[in-house]
């Protein structure tokens, strides 16, 4: 009766994207294998993606803060050395009257002039250059880590989730496990069709004359549910109507489970079990002892119209529960 608890991740892990291109393109978080098992992996793997990209932002912060001050530096000097060039070429052609020696040498001074500003005002150019590709990584990663978060707190819910349905997984077997005396349980007649004077009281017993599970009208039909262990009955009836316990016992589980939806599984002695799914809602819990016709919840509508699935157990093997119901 175990199914495995599967749990498949697809997470997006900051892969970067090619550099190129368009300047400005800044990085993604990218879509990364599939993780498959635990989710908390999948976490541990985005934990370590922003921690990485806490220490880049860091890194890139602080190459920032110091370009800062470079790129004061370069402005300078490069202010510098367009005044000294504007006052050479000011002085035009003064330095002929100096000789064609002198001339050279002016015009010498004038082109080292020119190379240097023109190397100063280069390098001050790249180092802006570096400043906006800086600030294009810190919205970079401003992003990833916000799209990150989100993924970290849907795998985080994805991971309380599996741990419920494996603890829901885990109660269901257990229902099933362990059964009580049939000597704990009295039926109570008037309605299930036993004898008055309680011969015959086991539910093993009882077969065909098992109290139905909804009072009033409703339309049975056998099947097999996809999903579930079956062969079972939906019973339609409307919606809210009350379940009630089709013979006395003790509920084993009551909780939301799978394909069944809102469950009550009662456990009524010597391996035998009723399992009443598609609840709406659920009016007892593990431990409560029920008697016959005494309810335990209501029918409820998971999408396919308003009805009671219904199973009849022995240990862990499904029976069909037409006969016992008597029809």
């Amino acid at each position: 009766m175990k199914r495995a608890v599967s749990f498949v991740v697809v997470l997006a892990l900051g892969s970067a994207l090619a550099r190129g291109g368009e300047a400005g393109q800044a990085d993604a978080v990218g879509i990364a294998p599939t993780v498959s098992g635990s989710p908390a992996l999948a976490l541990a793997a985005i934990d370590r993606r922003i921690a990485e990209l806490e220490s880049e932002e860091q890194a890139h912060r602080k190459e920032l803060e110091g370009l800062g001050a470079r790129i004061g530096e370069a402005k300078t000097r490069s202010l510098l050395r367009g005044r000294a060039f504007y006052r050479l070429t000011r002085a035009g052609m003064l330095p002929v009257g100096g000789g064609f020696g002198e001339l050279v040498g002016h015009a010498l001074k004038v082109e080292r002039a020119r190379r240097t500003l023109a190397t100063d005002l280069d390098a001050e150019a790249r180092l802006r250059g570096r400043g906006a590709e800086l600030s294009r990584g810190l919205e970079r990663i401003a992003r990833d880590r916000v799209a990150l978060a989100g993924q970290r707190s849907a795998l985080d819910r994805a991971r309380v989730q599996v741990e419920d349905d494996s603890r829901r997984q885990v109660a269901f077997d257990r229902a099933f496990a362990t059964t009580s005396g049939s000597s704990e349980y009295v039926a109570v007649y008037g309605g299930n069709g036993a004898s008055a004077d309680g011969a015959g009281s086991g539910f093993g017993s009882s077969r065909g004359r098992l109290l139905f599970p909804i009072a009033g009208r409703a339309e049975a039909r056998p099947t097999r549910r996809e999903g579930t262990d079956g062969p079972g009955l939906e019973i339609k009836a409307q919606l809210g109507s009350a379940v009630r316990a089709v013979f006395a016992g003790r509920v084993a589980f009551a909780d939301r489970y799978g394909p069944y939806g809102r469950l009550v599984i009662v456990d009524h002695g010597d391996h035998y079990y009723t399992v009443s799914g598609n609840l709406a809602s659920i009016d007892v819990k593990v431990g409560d002892e029920v008697s016959s016709g005494e309810r335990i919840g209501s029918v409820g509508d998971e999408g396919k119209g308003a009805m009671l699935y219904f199973e009849i157990r022995k240990g862990t093997e499904t029976v069909q529960p037409g006969p016992w119901l008597g029809i």
